[in-house]
């Protein structure tokens, strides 16, 4: 199953391998004199030698043994001494999609703080153009050296019913793509009420993936955490990362789930529970690394596995432990144990060397024992991919946004009016299904930016004239003016949020015009843009160039009075129908308690 991502497979090169460790043949590769961290024991092993041919480690100098009798005229010998040798990193769920740029641009931007793999779900994409945009994703990810393993998205769309997506995946799609050589699990498995349900489509898509020897990753944020997650678990979803305690790590992991602990750019879940987790001395066998959603800034300016590596490390867990999580645990959860996750002899030459276990800052790279990147810079090129048309003009809206637009028309007089509003909490993908009072003002709901309550409006992008679309509230943004993005997970349809008319009609025009993307407006002024022409996600540009312009609209939207973090991540959930509490899609405010619609005015309850 792995042959796609090992530079040669072991049943090619194992007698070459045997005859390298004996000295019978030279290696192509050795590393002498590094602190190997050996994840397999949870010992650090002073003054290692790592030898590698075939892109495979062949031997390990360890103690007294040293791999001088590796070494031909024509081996490359780097000097490790005061460097600790760790496999490379990975991140065991990501949607590369939210750092705004393809799969070989990601590679460019991470590969150099160590990651060497990643387990990536595009189901961004999936929502918008179907299987044939996440081919053409799998397609950009073959271009570079990251080892970029691939789960199909299983909910497109997330929950049904509820929202309009793009396209649909279903059974038949995913026991296809389970075909495919760089598949190897299936996407996050949001729908888990039609698991409950047995529901055929879900129930299908993990039938074929379990049928292939796949494993079927999953997201469980319900608070039941009996016979609900029993059942969940009892159906083949093996792992979860959506979990916001350490009650909930426990109970998954008692039930023998693998637990995604997770630190992205706005979903910051670590310090509520990786404390905990630490006191317990509960086994953390289980326990994986993931970011799952990354901005493009973020990785810019903090890095990747390096960073949560870090932030575990300043939470008392210890860093032999943090780097199984992100390499051997994440390698047996995937079955790709015989190829990944551990220096040691036949197994890819994956290897980050790291100046030190507080930092881990990479000083060099190496993927299938190539050395790919230096000093925190990529030693590979990567050209702008060739999007298909089908994936560049996705914005699909069927008429002109106006003022007019955006009026809630109520039948009462002037005065006040009862609403669900969704209720943010800063770093988390939570809401809370609130109840706020609004204006009425010439028989039309208004926002209330002095009790910081705003409009919401979330328009159907795909299906043009014939599209929908519903209006809510939202209250923790603090923000004066408008913002409006496609990035607006899982369906990406048009979400436009603001406290008066004109400008959330400039903000919504904007988007139109250019294909998709992010903006700020105040004062009928676009104060930032970033334009996300791929699919209304991703652009072609660099990550630093996509950064900065991801910078400006951050410091407009503080300009504009919001002070959370990552704020477009946390916009970009309003609509996401599968996580609690309450969430507004074009068809309307959905209960994601209940998996029913609610009404915008509280008193038709």
């Amino acid at each position: 199953m792995i042959n796609r991502f090992c530079r040669v497979p072991l049943w090619e090169c194992n007698a070459k391998l045997v005859r390298v460790a004996q000295g019978e043949k030279p290696a192509d590769l050795v590393i002498r004199h590094a602190n190997l961290v050996s994840v397999t024991t949870h010992e650090i092993l002073p003054d290692t030698d790592i030898a590698v041919a075939c892109g495979r480690v062949a031997y390990l100098g360890l103690g007294e043994h040293t791999a001088e009798h590796c070494i031909g005229p024509d081996t490359l010998v780097v000097d490790a001494t005061g460097l600790y040798a760790a496999p490379g990193l990975m991140d065991s769920h990501i949607h590369v999609e939210s750092a705004m740029i393809g799969v070989a641009e990601y590679a460019r931007a991470v590969v150099p703080h160590g990651t060497t793999g990643i387990f990536c779900d595009p189901h961004e994409v999936g929502n918008v153009t179907g299987m044939p945009g996440v081919r053409a994703m799998f397609e950009d990810a073959r271009r570079v050296p990251l080892k970029a393993m691939m789960t199909p998205p299983s909910c497109v769309p997330a929950v049904t019913g509820v929202e309009d997506t793009g396209a649909a995946v279903t059974a038949a799609d995913i026991a296809d793509s389970m075909t495919w050589d760089n598949v190897v699990a299936l996407g996050e498995m949001m729908n888990f009420p039609g698991v409950l349900a047995c529901e055929e489509n879900p129930i299908g898509e993990m039938a074929a993936t379990l049928a292939a020897d796949r494993v079927v990753t999953g997201h469980f944020p319900s608070p039941d955490r009996d016979r609900a997650l029993n059942a969940y678990v009892a159906s083949g979803v093996s792992s979860c990362h959506e979990s916001g305690s350490f009650d909930e790590v426990l109970s998954k992991l008692r039930l023998g789930m693998y637990v995604q602990l997770r630190q992205g750019s706005a979903w910051l879940n670590l310090p509520g529970y990786l404390p905990q987790l630490v006191a317990s001395g509960v086994d953390t066998r289980l326990c994986l690394l993931c970011s799952d959603d990354n901005h493009p800034h973020t990785l810019v300016d903090e890095g990747h596995m390096d960073r949560i590596l870090r932030e575990c490390v300043r939470l008392g867990l210890d860093p032999v432990t943090a780097l199984q999580m992100a390499t051997i645990n994440c390698a047996e959860y995937f079955g790709l144990a015989h190829d990944l996750g551990s220096v040691t002899p036949g197994k890819c030459a994956d290897i980050v060397l790291l100046d030190d276990l507080e930092g881990f800052v990479a000083r060099k790279v190496f993927i299938d024992g190539e050395l790919v990147a230096e000093d925190g810079r990529a030693r590979f090129s990567v050209e702008p991919y060739a999007w298909p048309d089908f994936m560049t003009h996705t914005m699909n809206l069927g008429f002109t946004p106006t003022a007019e637009t955006f009026r809630i028309p109520v039948e009462r007089p002037d005065g006040t009016a009862r609403v669900r509003a969704m209720a943010i909490e800063p770093g988390d993908t939570i809401t809370r299904n609130a109840v706020v009072e609004v204006p009425v003002v010439d028989g039309a709901l208004q926002a209330d930016p002095a009790r910081d309550v705003l409009k919401v409006a979330v328009f159907d992008r795909h299906h043009g004239a014939d599209g929908t679309h519903a209006f809510g509230f939202v209250t923790g943004f603090g923000i004066h003016g408008a913002l409006a993005q496609t990035v607006s997970h899982d369906a990406h349809n048009l979400l436009v949020m603001g406290d008066n008319d004109e400008d959330m009609a400039l903000a919504a025009r904007t988007l139109v015009e250019c294909g998709g993307g992010e903006v700020a407006v105040a004062d009928s002024e676009v104060l930032a843009l970033v334009e996300l022409p791929v699919c209304g996600l991703m652009s072609a540009e660099r990550v630093e160039v996509v950064a900065e312009k991801v910078g400006a609209a951050r410091r407009a939207w503080e300009k504009m009075g919001c002070t959370m973090p990552s704020p477009f991540m946390t916009m970009g959930v309003m609509s996401l129908a599968c996580v609690p509490e309450l969430r507004l899609t074009n068809r309307g405010y959905v209960n994601c308690l209940t998996f029913e619609m609610e009404p915008l005015l509280a008193e038709d309850a």
